[in-house]
């Protein structure tokens, strides 16, 4: 099978549609619906996906129910009996703060026959903000953004902002206490671990202050210093998997990388390709996976692995970005520079990042796509990819070819999202 570059990229996007598809919350979360109580069903929750969540939970349950939840601003949707708020990602603000305490006053006073339905998905970190008594939100905020620069991974990020915290790492499920808590999860992190997920604000956590304080001087993070102070008290410590106010927590996660990248294998066949899903959790610096991958597919397209081609291999998981000078970032979009060029224009090998939530870094941009022809007409344009790897911005580099994919909020969230397809003439 040949394939011009329209028709690879015509099918790229579909499978990145696909992806996004499987993962919508209305597809997902009837099947994961708890057993109604004999009291009060509140709803809670925060991520980019949570205003979805929340329309379809309202959807699937014909009794009565109220509750509140936060998304990213540009994510709201409409529901009649949960209260939407927006707030600001991935650097927080105040519109999230305020939403955190009136989360965590919603949750004051329940009994044993209430039930709290706990939606959470990527982003809810962010969104739901409310510091440790020491701790302003400045603080926090700058630690957001040095975190956000320094290639932490995402479970590393979480494990800071948690024991910074006074709503995550299992605090909001202590203040439910007696009530019965329903965690429906959208999963955007390596793993699926619900402590990642927002942070885990209403599951346990099994890490500690001291893990949080590690990190910190790993990545010689210039945090404040009443950030540090905190996290030497005990009362930065988490909730732990033993506390007694924690007996009554079911959680599901209800839509995955995984359940993504199975729907994108099937676009794929069906368009007579045969796919492989190399893993749904790779992590590391985006340009370093770009090289990695981008071997892969040489030896593939070369015929020295034992894929038979034309052939799509996917990928999931969360890459980082180590922010070194000024561009505009997006760690899907620096992957695929990085790739295109190992690549080289190397014949029949396109490919499409992006992540599902449609917005790459802090741009309102899902990823771009990338073709034999990439770099040639990046020189046609005086473009200097190499400059824009080193200065990080990939944005701005996709933008000029006019390769960005844009989708607009998709309202879900499972993460980075890599398709690379190879059909050699």
């Amino acid at each position: 099978m040949s394939m011009d570059s329209a028709q690879a990229r015509a099918l790229l996007r579909r499978m990145f549609d696909a992806a996004i598809a499987a993962a919508q919350p209305a597809v997902t979360l009837r099947d994961h619906l708890p057993d109604r109580p004999t009291g009060r069903t509140l709803v809670i929750g925060a991520g980019k996906a949570s205003a979805a969540m929340a329309q379809a939970f309202e959807a699937a349950w014909p009794w009565p129910l109220e509750g509140l939840v936060v998304t990213r601003y540009g994510h709201a949707v409409q529901c009649d009996r949960i209260e939407v708020v927006q707030a600001s990602h991935p650097v927080p603000d105040a519109a999230g703060h305020r939403a955190a305490e009136r989360m965590l006053e919603l949750v004051s006073g329940l009994t044993e026959d209430d039930l709290v339905v706990g939606l959470f998905s990527g982003g809810g970190s962010s969104l739901l903000p409310l510091p440790l008594p020491g701790i302003s939100l400045e603080h926090k905020q700058a630690v957001n953004t040095a975190l956000l620069k320094s290639g932490a991974t995402i479970s590393e990020m979480n494990c800071v902002r948690r024991h910074l915290s006074a709503i995550k790492g299992g605090r909001l499920a202590a203040a439910c206490y007696p009530a019965r808590v329903c965690n429906l999860l959208v999963s955007d992190v390596a793993g699926d671990d619900p402590a990642d997920i927002a942070s885990g604000p209403t599951v346990p956590d099994r890490t500690t202050r001291r893990d949080a304080l590690n990190i910190i001087r790993r990545y010689a993070l210039p945090v404040p210093a009443p950030v540090i102070e905190v996290l030497e008290t005990p009362a930065a410590e988490t909730i732990k998997p033993d506390d007694p106010r924690l007996p009554c927590i079911d959680t599901a996660v209800i839509a995955t990388p995984r359940l993504a990248l199975a729907a994108t294998a099937a676009v794929a066949r069906e368009a007579g390709l045969s796919a492989h899903v190399l893993s749904d959790s790779i992590e590391g610096e985006a340009r370093d996976v770009g090289l990695v991958l981008g071997a892969i597919a040489i030896e593939a397209a070369n015929g020295r692995l034992p894929f038979q081609t034309p052939c799509v291999l996917l990928s999931g998981g969360e890459t980082t970005v180590t922010v070194r000078r000024n561009g505009r970032g997006g760690r899907n979009v620096e992957f695929l520079l990085s790739l295109a060029l190992k690549l080289r224009g190397h014949n029949g090998i396109h490919a499409l990042a992006g992540d599902t939530d449609g917005v790459d870094g802090q741009e309102d941009i899902a990823g771009a796509v990338i073709g034999p022809d990439t770099l040639r007409r990046a020189m046609q344009l005086g473009l200097r990819p190499q400059e824009a790897l080193a200065s990080n911005d990939a944005h701005g580099f996709f933008e000029a070819l006019g390769d960005a994919v844009k989708t607009g909020p998709t309202l879900t969230n499972v993460n980075d999202f890599r398709a690379i397809l190879i059909a050699p003439d």
